[in-house]
């Protein structure tokens, strides 16, 4: 057991595996939630989790508001998603209740939380393992894929460690100095495969899978990838494989090999969609475009995606591998 205080915030499917599994390993696990029903249903009978198709349930101690929590933690993993981040940070940081935040969640938002919490009180960090929202109560993890954490200074002090150790209750944990190349190589899979995923409706194996899918994945890689050479970022390694390896005149080895350990993936962005609720597109590939256009230069397959999302949003289209076409030809 691990002498420890930690807090999740936000169950979802990232956040709901990781409490889960570290519940009964870690000495306090608290979550927070803001869906009542699946608050009460987490609290009792128990989260449900399935972890690679084998089925555990496990009662958590969740709070339903940041003014029901107590004590102090070391540490609180943000998992929530991008519009939560400026309701829930500034109630925690009012309270005083957290030393350490660590940035979980995608796309670019690691600026937006440590402008709330303070640059010196966060880590950051990125997950690859997929997980699934199957509903109040009930999630799933689809893949086993690492943790990667680092300071923000590319230094690695006592709570690194100690965040290694604490998260190695659910899976593998890689600390790096380069949290900033690592996390646009994330950015990376995340603007091309969640990106593509949500547009056509389909897991991640499918947009590798489908024609059209994987030449608009690999033109919506080579986007981000190069914004990230302009950028002076060492693209770290991502899903297996290095992120030079897509942007190569024979990237099938590297495909097969983001399937093998990622194809399962069910795009958080499509789980929004068939949810009816606002996406992280914004985050993500408008992150993309949004920093090509800071540096002078354009990302049109990453624009047409964002386009896309916001339209199954408003419900004036629906996902379709019929649209993999529209992005590859978006150059």
């Amino acid at each position: 057991m691990i002498d420890a205080g930690v807090l999740v915030v936000g169950t979802g499917a990232i956040g709901g595996v990781t409490a889960g599994l570290m519940t009964g390993r870690v000495a306090r696990v608290v979550a927070l939630d803001a869906n009542a029903q699946h608050v009460t249903l987490c609290r009792a009978p128990g989260l449900r989790i399935d972890v690679m198709g084998e089925e555990r349930v496990v009662p958590l101690d969740v709070r339903g508001s940041v003014d029901e929590l107590d004590g102090r933690f070391d540490f609180a993993l943000i998992s929530v998603k991008a519009p939560a981040l400026p309701v829930v940070l500034p109630a925690l940081r009012e309270r005083d209740i957290v030393e350490t935040y660590v940035s979980l969640g995608n796309g670019l938002v690691q600026d937006r939380v440590a402008a709330i919490v303070g640059a010196d009180r966060m880590l950051a960090g990125t997950v690859e393992f997929g997980g699934t929202n199957l509903g109040p109560g009930h999630v799933a993890q689809t893949t086993v894929n690492p943790f990667v954490i680092g300071e923000l200074d590319g230094s690695v002090r006592e709570r690194t460690e100690r965040l290694r150790e604490i998260l190695e209750t659910v899976g593998e944990v890689r600390i790096t100095d380069n949290i900033g190349g690592q996390i646009w190589s994330k950015l990376l899979v995340n603007s091309a495969l969640s990106g593509l995923g949500a547009v056509g409706g389909v897991l991640y194996r499918d947009v590798i899978g489908h024609p059209d899918g994987r030449e608009a994945l690999l033109s919506v890689w080579r986007e981000g990838y190069r914004l990230g050479q302009a950028q002076g970022l060492a693209l770290e390694e991502v899903l297996g494989i290095e992120p030079s390896e897509l942007v190569v005149d024979d990237p099938a080895p590297a495909l097969r090999t983001v399937a093998a350990l990622a194809g399962a993936t069910k795009a958080s962005m499509l789980q929004d969609v068939e949810r009816g609720i606002a996406t992280e597109v914004d985050v993500i590939n408008g992150a993309v475009v949004e920093r090509a256009r800071d540096l002078g230069s354009q990302a049109p397959g990453n624009a047409t995606i964002v386009a896309l999302i916001h339209a199954y949003e408003r419900g004036e289209d629906a996902p379709s591998p019929d649209h993999f076409a529209q992005v590859a030809a978006a150059r």
